[in-house]
């Protein structure tokens, strides 16, 4: 079983976490997973951003007007496959309704539907 070694505190407070949730399966491009740019000029200094989705997919295009066979092209860019219930990006340590609508911009920027999520710890 994993665990640290040394801790400062036994535990720690969980605090009130609030993200974005895709709906839809799709790809999201890391230049899509950019969006977080968004978020961050919300936040300010305050708060902190954990992407919770990571391209490790890469897609290949052959160049144009190229005929078929010798090879498999180039790889252009990187995805990450997401499926539906994915949380993609969790904000905490700002006020909810800054968290709302950073994460509401953000969501624009997606190519899969979205919706924000609030989660209160037990």
């Amino acid at each position: 079983m994993l665990s640290p070694k040394r801790t400062k505190y036994r535990k720690h407070h969980r605090g009130r976490m609030k993200g974005i949730q895709s709906l839809e399966a799709g790809w999201i491009t890391s230049r899509q997973i950019e969006a977080r740019r968004v978020i961050t000029r919300y936040a300010r200094r305050g708060g902190k951003l954990w992407i919770r989705i990571f391209p490790d997919k890469p897609v290949t295009f052959r160049a144009a007007e190229t005929r078929m066979g010798s090879g498999k092209g180039n790889v252009e860019y990187w995805v990450a496959v997401v499926k539906p219930g994915k949380i993609l990006y969790e904000v905490t340590g700002v006020a909810y309704s800054i968290a709302k609508s950073s994460l509401k911009t953000a969501g624009y920027k997606m190519p899969v539907k979205t919706r924000i999520i609030y989660k209160i710890p037990n």
